[in-house]
């Protein structure tokens, strides 16, 4: 699944955003400076901590589950992979009359299934492919209810041929729902909004000198610009810079043991 803007142009809208804060911020306390009190200073500096942690808060969180869904990403990989070679395995069991056109079914599938996550993050392409994978499996279940019955078959054909078919078919539904599990929008417009607001806190802070300083400035724009993107960007591994592709050479891998 595709991210609502590109992270890439998200970089850029919140680096520009919050360098425009920082400055409206100084500014704003520049005019203010000769009415505000030493009472009202430090009362600001609780609510400006108290923002600060919130947002603190949303990006360890917000990153904290990205990655965590990540990994379960890799994983499922992974476990996808163990359940074809399983039920690949137990093709053995059936007649061999019937053994090289599953055999055939399942080189078919392990294809599609590779082509389908090539082809992201284009939704569309994905999900013809994921029709025709569909299809294979239809196939696959079927002519294996029919080998496992034949008489020179396993007499436990059925019996273990078939779950670990069910096993293969449930993993390839899990993976396509892993795709679409991603926090609420509103949580990313939640990081872009606070990372506003404190930069226009931390504008109003550093007002208190005269000269502007560039160091802090860019610093803590690039550094808040650097976790937001890098944190988009994991939460849709398939359309950023962050990909699965070492992940996927696994099911490319079991592609050339299926013979």
């Amino acid at each position: 699944m595709e991210p609502p803007i590109h992270p890439v142009l998200i970089s850029i809208l919140l680096f520009l955003g919050m360098l425009t804060s920082l400055e409206v911020g100084r500014r704003i306390r520049v005019k203010r400076r000769p009415k505000e009190s030493e009472e009202e200073r430090g009362s600001l500096g609780i609510i400006e901590g108290a923002i600060f942690a919130m947002f603190g808060l949303v990006v360890a969180f917000s990153f904290s589950g990205a990655a965590s869904r990540f990994n379960e990403k890799r994983m499922l990989i992974a476990e996808e992979v163990n359940t074809i070679e399983t039920a690949y395995l137990r093709v053995h069991l059936v007649s061999a009359v019937a053994q090289p056109e599953l055999r055939e079914l399942f080189q078919q599938y392990v294809d599609s299934r590779v082509a389908t996550y090539r082809k992201l993050p284009d939704m569309e392409a994905a999900e013809r492919e994921r029709t025709r994978y569909k299809e294979i499996q239809q196939q696959i279940w079927v002519k294996s209810v029919a080998a496992s019955r034949l008489p020179d078959s396993h007499p436990d054909a059925g019996k273990l041929l078939l779950p670990a078919l069910n096993n293969m078919i449930d993993m390839s539904t899990t993976r396509t729902m892993a795709l679409s599990i991603h926090p609420p929008r509103v949580i990313f417009g939640l990081l872009f909004a606070l990372g506003l607001i404190c930069s226009l806190l931390a504008g109003y802070r550093i007002a208190g000198s005269s000269h502007r300083s560039w160091l802090h400035i860019f610093g803590f724009s690039l550094m808040t610009v650097v976790i937001v993107f890098v944190t988009v960007d994991v939460e849709y591994p398939r359309a950023g810079l962050i990909r699965l592709e070492s992940q996927d050479e696994m099911l490319l891998n079991v592609r050339q043991s299926l013979k």
